[in-house]
């Protein structure tokens, strides 16, 4: 339960610190959000629970794969807000686009052979 609860308070941690730098620069902050650090801290506890090297293959291939359909919704934010649409509105638009791409890449990816 401990472990849990470290994990848990390491990722908010994160958050709170692109937050935090986020109001003083916001390109500063969108550099560290950008860095995988919870994919590598995700890797690294994947790892200790389940240290098998296929295992680990498969997810970080697949990690590629799934990061690809949340890139348009970096483009689609800001090209609304822009725009005058409010931000929760450009917010729900780019999250939906997002999920609508998941579930296209989930559903095409294992037809060109890609493991998800």
């Amino acid at each position: 339960m401990w472990w849990l609860a470290a994990k848990a308070l390491i990722s908010g941690m994160l958050i709170v610190a692109i937050a935090e730098i986020g109001k003083r620069q916001p390109a500063v902050a969108a550099l560290v959000a950008s860095l995988p650090l919870v994919s590598v801290l995700g890797m690294m506890l994947l790892w200790y629970a389940r240290p098998d090297a296929e295992n680990m293959a498969i997810h970080t291939q697949a990690t590629f794969w799934y990061v690809l359909p949340s890139l348009p919704m970096f483009l689609v934010i800001p090209a609304l807000l822009r725009h005058g649409t409010p931000f929760w509105i450009a917010l729900l638009a780019g999250c939906a686009l997002t999920v609508l791409l998941y579930l296209a890449m989930a559903q095409i990816g294992p037809r060109f052979g890609l493991k998800l």
